[in-house]
């Protein structure tokens, strides 16, 4: 039987005993029919995956014993912040899914001119509930102990103002004479990457990620979709300054 990786957001140590999230143990139960004896992964995002079996089914819940931790090194050595302006739905979970594989190590969603994506007090922290479980998710498939942090969406401006000042800054430019491979960067360089709603930045967007320090790069000769621009120069990056050979 496949062993199937679960994030367990609480502290996780061998010898422990717990009783698994409704979701994760319906999925071992009933979609993958595991039972008493069977084994699965469990991870927190604090690096390590914790062997575990199952040790009690029931209809309602089902109890886990970790046997033991083990460190995982599955992180790129190129640290890349991806700086995404909100997306409709399905592409932004696309988005944050496929980054994540690709190993991005740090999601801000921002609110520029153009997004056609307006979310309103009462619906801010359950989205963010759903992309930081979309990212726990692909960590889980991908072999990833570490979760990537997803920021509360914040409009562009005030975003500015929380990034890391030690990144070089990148800002995804059909029109910049600059491509990935004129970069200085080394393979454990920290980078952020800003890329753009589907309606691309507007003049005013793009002056302030200026005067904020993003330099502008380019992806060959053709404009690409949101949901496509950031997967395609994340793989760029990493294919050639981090950890996809």
């Amino acid at each position: 039987m496949r062993v199937n990786r679960c994030f367990i957001d609480q502290p996780l140590q061998a010898g422990l005993q717990l009783t698994l999230p409704e979701a994760a143990a319906a999925h071992l139960v009933r979609v993958l029919r595991a039972g008493v004896g069977d084994r699965c992964v469990l991870f927190n995002g604090d690096g390590h995956d914790y062997q575990a079996h199952i040790v009690a089914t029931g209809k309602r819940e089902v109890r886990v014993a970790i046997d033991a931790a083990v460190a995982i090194d599955s992180e790129s050595p190129l640290r890349i912040v991806l700086v995404q302006a909100l997306a409709r739905g399905e592409k932004m979970d696309l988005i944050l899914q496929k980054a994540t594989e690709l190993g991005v190590a740090g999601f801000i969603p921002v609110a520029s001119e153009r997004s056609e994506v307006r979310l309103d007090a009462d619906r801010v922290d359950k989205r963010v509930g759903h992309w930081r479980s979309v990212v726990a998710s692909a960590c889980g498939q991908c072999g990833r102990a570490v979760v990537p942090p997803v920021s509360a969406p914040l409009a562009l401006a005030a975003a500015m103002q929380e990034l890391p000042g030690d990144a070089l800054r990148l800002l995804l430019d059909p029109h910049a004479t600059q491509g990935t491979s004129q970069l200085s960067l080394r393979g454990d360089d920290s980078l952020i990457l800003a890329i753009g709603p589907e309606g691309g930045w507007s003049p005013r967007d793009r002056d302030a990620l200026r005067a904020a320090g993003f330099a502008g790069i380019r992806l060959g000769p053709r404009i690409l979709r949101t949901e496509t621009a950031g997967l395609a120069a994340i793989a760029a990056l990493q294919s050639r300054y981090g950890d996809l050979a």
